[in-house]
C-alpha cells in the first residue's frame, strides 16, 4: 500500500558557474510536493535575513551550488544534518506496549508501516533488519506513509502492528503513546547539505549561506523544514570541516 510521500531529496550537479555578487546561490531540491511555494519563499526570505541571497531550485537537472541529499551524497558534505537531540538519525522499529512484541522475529506475517522516499532511516534499513530475522513484509502488508508522524499514527490507530521511526524524533511520545522501542540500529551518517569539489569556494559567495543554512532551525519555522526528512532539525558543519576551519 502506498500513502503519497511528501518529503524531499535532493540531488547536485558536481559543476556549477560560480555565483557573481548579483547572482544568488542556487540551492537544489527535488521534492514530490505539489506546492513548493511556501517554503520556497519562507526559506529564501529568512537565507535573505542572513546575507545569503539565495534561489531555491526544483526543477530536475538544474545547476546548484548546494544540494540537500538524505543519505551519502556526492562531492564534499559541508553540512550534516542532525536530528532532535544534535545527533545523526538512529532508525528504530516501535510498537505498541500492550502488544508485547519481544523482537522483530514476532512481526512476522504482520503489517506494518514505513517512510515512503529515499530516506534510509525511514524504510531501508530497518527493513533490512526485519529481513535478517527472515521477516520480509508483502506489498500488502507493507504500509508506506508519507512522513513519520504519518508512520506512527498507522500504529496507533492500530492498522499496522510496527511502524519504523527515528529514535530522537519518537522518544518524547513513548511514554505518553505506550510505545516501546523494538529494535534501535546503529547511528546513520550521510544526511546534509553537499557540494562538488569543483568550482566551489566556501570562502566566496556560498559562505553567507552555509552560516545561515547552520542557524536554520526546526523550532524557528516549520513550514521551511517541510522540504526536509522530519526527523531533522537543524544543520552543522561536520567534526572534521569544524576542525580545518579552526586550524586556518
Amino acid at each position: 500500500m502506498s500513502i503519497r510521500c511528501w518529503w524531499v531529496m535532493a540531488t547536485l550537479v558536481a559543476a556549477v558557474p560560480a555565483a557573481g555578487a548579483s547572482e544568488p546561490i542556487r540551492l537544489r531540491v527535488l521534492t514530490e510536493l505539489e506546492s513548493t511555494s511556501v517554503a520556497k519563499n519562507r526559506m529564501e526570505a529568512f537565507l535573505a535575513r542572513n546575507g545569503c541571497v539565495a534561489e531555491l531550485v526544483f526543477e530536475p537537472g538544474a545547476p546548484s551550488h548546494l544540494s540537500f541529499h538524505p543519505g551519502e551524497g556526492r562531492g564534499e558534505l559541508f553540512l550534516r544534518a542532525l536530528s532532535r537531540r544534535g545527533t545523526a538519525p538512529v532508525p528504530v522499529w516501535v510498537t505498541r506496549a500492550t502488544a508485547g512484541v519481544r523482537g522483530l522475529a514476532e512481526l512476522q506475517g504482520r503489517d506494518v508501516s514505513v517512510v515512503a522516499g529515499a530516506d534510509p532511516v525511514g524504510g531501508e534499513l530497518a527493513l533490512e533488519a526485519l529481513a535478517q530475522q527472515g521477516v520480509r513484509p508483502s506489498r500488502g502488508q507493507r504500509y508506506e506513509a508519507a512522513d513519520y508522524s504519518s508512520a506512527l499514527g498507522l500504529l496507533l490507530h492500530n492498522n499496522t502492528h510496527a511502524a519504523v521511526s527515528e529514535l530522537a524524533f519518537v522518544q518524547p511520545l513513548m511514554a505518553t503513546q505506550s510505545l516501546v522501542i523494538t529494535w534501535q540500529g546503529a547511528t546513520v551518517e550521510g544526511a546534509g547539505w553537499y557540494a562538488g569539489t569543483q568550482e566551489f569556494d566556501p570562502e566566496g559567495a556560498v559562505a553567507p549561506c552555509l552560516t545561515a543554512l547552520a542557524k536554520l532551525k526546526r523550532q524557528d519555522d516549520r513550514q521551511i523544514f517541510q522540504i526536509f526528512p522530519e526527523w531533522v532539525h537543524q544543520f552543522s558543519a561536520p567534526e572534521s570541516r569544524q576542525h580545518k576551519e579552526s586550524s586556518q
